[in-house]
């Protein structure tokens, strides 16, 4: 019988399935969260059982990344968030930001193994690992997901280029998981000093953007790559399957796309904030803002898979600047808009006029007057303590791409 193209039947499960199955598995983790310090008093008063859909989850604060580290600092290592003792952990690592993530004791902790599967790896296949096994939590996270998947791993980390290339030429790996851009210099490596790389068969790639001309370049070199999107705290998100169109969202996760600064969700195709609830009962982050940008994608991937799809990593969502001095921050804009009926959307544009500091929202609106403007002016004096021009344009006039504050200042 032909192998199957899937991971597992979660993949081609239908929708009302997938989200039936997510939401049955919630209630007990909100319960989780109550239970932990860092959710114990704003999951207060929040009957787990309440949460039933995403509506619900959406009625729920948003945690952002920025503040989980500021509250590790006041409160190590993990402000707390953790449901089990550090005895229960396998491993705790330390993550660029600073951050410290606990390791549950679970062989595919980072959920790896399904991305590695649609990466092209089997079971018996070894896998050159080249992200770090210290401090961070890269390099342990492939050897999970290649454990479960059940083959084994070269542990070979980062640097040792020349080392890195000839192990590959004698060990003859099938797979490789690490940055595309070491790929590519190792591979480059092996060409140069005549080794044979031609094991080298499939890749999964992640850690930095990858590039329609990185991916040819290393295809070129033999190796098809395919990138996966991750984080230290959640594990696996989203990966990128043979359709190459867009990444399909991990199973074990909740996903949600919000306007930068606020917990509101924005239309299909929208680029906004990725925000995760894991399901994970060691480390039950409710609502977790990433500070990653991204858009759902509309449809299924033709690959077969069912599940929504990202367009992948497109840029960080904190764009908190300073006006004359004074701090303005994406959830100010957004109170600004929410006060004011007909706006489809609005962008913070911050400039300079001779040496000083402008800054002028420009708001989507249905044919609105100099009433709405005038309105706008006062509100954003009210939020923001800084006055500032308005512009109001036709609904898609803004870029799709996120921006809820565009600093365009130069500094030299």
């Amino acid at each position: 019988m032909p192998r199957s193209p899937f991971y597992d039947q979660a993949e081609t499960r239908g929708r009302d399935e997938r989200e039936a199955a997510l939401f049955a598995a919630l209630p007990a983790q909100i319960a989780r969260a109550q239970s932990t310090r860092a959710f114990a008093e704003t999951l207060r008063g929040v009957a787990p059982a309440d949460i039933a859909d995403r509506a619900a989850l959406a009625r729920l604060p948003v945690l952002r990344k920025s503040d989980l580290m500021v509250r590790q600092r006041a409160d190590p290592p993990f402000a707390g968030a953790n449901a089990v003792a550090m005895a229960e952990l396998a491993r705790v690592f330390h993550s660029p930001g600073p951050m410290y993530v606990p390791q549950p004791a679970r062989v595919d902790f980072a959920r790896m193994a399904r991305a590695l599967f649609a990466a092209g790896l089997r079971a018996g296949d070894l896998v050159h690992v080249s992200f770090a096994f210290h401090f961070t939590p890269g390099g342990w996270m492939m050897d999970g997901g290649a454990r479960a998947l059940g083959c084994p791993v070269f542990p070979a980390g980062t640097g040792n280029t020349e080392l890195q290339a000839q192990t590959i030429a004698e060990l003859r790996p099938r797979g490789y998981a690490g940055t595309p851009s070491f790929l590519k210099i190792v591979l480059e490596k092996g060409k140069e000093m005549k080794f044979d790389h031609s094991s080298l068969a499939c890749a999964l790639v992640s850690g930095e953007a990858f590039a329609p001309s990185l991916q040819q370049a290393i295809k070129e070199l033999g190796v098809d790559a395919y990138q996966c999107y991750a984080t230290a705290d959640a594990g696996l998100i989203a990966y990128e399957s043979p359709a190459r169109e867009g990444m399909v969202l991990d199973e074990e996760l909740i996903v949600e796309i919000v306007r930068p600064g606020t917990g509101d969700s924005v239309p299909e195709g929208e680029v906004g904030e990725v925000v995760i609830t894991s399901l994970a009962p060691e480390y039950p982050l409710i609502r977790l803002g990433t500070g990653d940008l991204s858009a759902i994608l509309s449809g299924p991937s033709p690959c077969g898979r069912t599940n929504a799809r990202i367009k992948g990593w497109m840029g960080r969502a904190d764009q908190t600047t300073k006006v004359k001095g004074m701090f303005v921050h994406p959830h100010q804009v957004a109170e600004v808009l929410r006060r004011h009926d007909g706006i489809v959307r609005g962008r913070l544009v911050v400039g300079q006029v001779d040496g000083a500091d402008v800054m002028t929202l420009r708001c989507e609106t249905f044919g609105a007057g100099a009433a709405l403007a005038d309105a706008l002016r006062a509100s954003i004096q009210a939020v923001c303590k800084l006055k500032g021009e308005v512009e109001l344009v036709a609904p898609g006039t803004l870029p799709n791409d996120g921006k809820v504050i565009d600093d365009l200042r130069t500094y030299c």
